[in-house]
């Protein structure tokens, strides 16, 4: 979300209230109401007010000519991208050329002047309220008349993760690896980004929650191109099962078969997901991610379809975590773009190539990071650092 600062004043008084009234002029400051007092403290001498429109000019100006600059690199950052993608549809090399190899330039100008002036107060721009794990399972009750099934303990949950993501393809180290980088090694299957426990009054800054931190958007896409398959790995369970567990599973299941109807009745495109994972009946899909039997193949199929992308690429080796955590964050195509670079190249490139301007400068780990090759290496050093943890050493353990 883009957040606008605005500068905040003490109220706004007409000079005209003390040029008509000399008598109060004199009086005491003390006998004065407060409003009174502090606009005639606040009063600005004709020469701070032009000095102050002296300095704004020169502002504006230095911050033209840099969003000038600015425009025309990401621009080229734009540019680049389609000559890449064309060459990549074409079977062609990508080149070291193909990529902007100078770094995004950064403003050096003069801050922007504060007015000396008094001005009108403004209210604070409303926020849109971020959904939580609380609003996810209301919308399920609400719409589709479901519970998830939590886990009694959340080693459970990760024994049902290990199972599954062994069966699909993943391996330990994946899982693990990208879990701890996701969760910092100690999330829990319902940790939702930005909350936390050790932190009160810490507040969610997106609908990130699990081991892999799924948006709804992810949800709503992975239910519409994953949920049959689901269904029919939630069905053969069900032959397993028969009493009032079998009537549990044969009611989650005719649940989820709504849920891909629901996901699947919007074309198949990231803009239609987001907007469908923006509404109650999407964030019912997302609660499915904290249902014991449904949410670690949700979270499995997360990285299995960027690894099955990878392959369809020609990408046969096995990607590493970090690698595979870089299409986990920016999408499959994105990442595989980083993937596929060799490592002479990985150390040249600029983060910046990866990304649209205004999400990289919201990105101060791929501004540090400048370059592929220390974006996946800091990508690394905190999996390692993190798989000491004890929820990714019980995750690790459950495999």
């Amino acid at each position: 979300m883009r957040l606008q600062l605005i500068r905040m004043g003490s109220g706004f008084v007409t000079l005209a209230l003390f040029a008509g009234a000399p008598r109060v002029m004199a009086m005491e400051a003390s006998t004065l109401p407060a409003s009174t007092a502090n606009a005639m403290a606040q009063a600005a001498s004709p020469q701070a007010i032009a000095e102050y429109r002296r300095k704004l000019r020169e502002y504006q100006e230095a911050r033209a000519a840099f969003e000038e600059e600015a425009g025309a690199y990401w621009s080229s950052i734009s540019e680049k991208r389609k000559v890449r993608n064309a060459k990549r549809r074409e079977r062609q090399t990508i080149a070291l050329d193909d990529y902007v190899l100078t770094q995004p330039p950064v403003y050096s100008g003069p801050k922007r002047p504060v007015n000396p002036e008094p001005e009108e107060e403004k209210p604070p721009r409303e926020r849109k309220p971020i959904p939580v794990v609380a609003d996810f399972l209301k919308a399920a009750a609400d719409h589709f008349q479901f519970v998830p099934q939590r886990p009694a303990a959340e080693v459970d949950f990760k024994r049902a993760y290990a199972r599954y993501a062994l069966a699909a393809g993943l391996t330990r180290e994946q899982a693990v690896r990208v879990y701890s980088f996701e969760t910092g090694g100690t999330g829990n299957h319902d940790m939702q980004s930005g909350l936390s426990a050790s932190r009160p009054g810490s507040r969610a800054i997106s609908t990130a929650i699990g081991y892999n931190q799924l948006l709804t958007s992810n949800s709503v896409e992975l239910m519409a191109e994953q949920g049959q398959e689901i269904v029919k790995a939630l069905t053969a369970k069900a032959t397993l099962l028969s009493g009032q567990p079998r009537q549990a599973m044969d009611h989650k299941i005719a649940v989820l078969k709504r849920m891909v109807a629901l996901a699947r009745s919007v074309p198949d495109e990231w803009a239609q997901h987001e907007k469908l994972g923006n509404t109650p009946q999407g964030w019912a899909i997302h609660a499915m991610v904290l249902d014991i039997d449904v949410g670690p193949l949700l979270q499995t199929h997360k990285l299995l379809t960027s690894v099955i992308f990878a392959r369809a690429k020609g990408f046969m080796r096995p990607l590493t975590a970090a690698e595979l955590e870089m299409m986990n964050l920016t999408g499959d195509g994105t990442g595989l773009d980083m993937v596929t670079m060799p490592q002479p190249m990985r150390e040249q490139v600029p983060t910046s190539n990866f990304f649209q301007r205004s999400g990289y400068e919201r990105n101060p780990v791929a501004i540090r990071n400048n370059t592929v090759a220390k974006l996946l290496a800091v990508t690394d050093a905190r999996m390692d650092s993190n798989s000491n943890l004890p929820g990714a050493k019980e995750l690790a353990a459950a495999f």
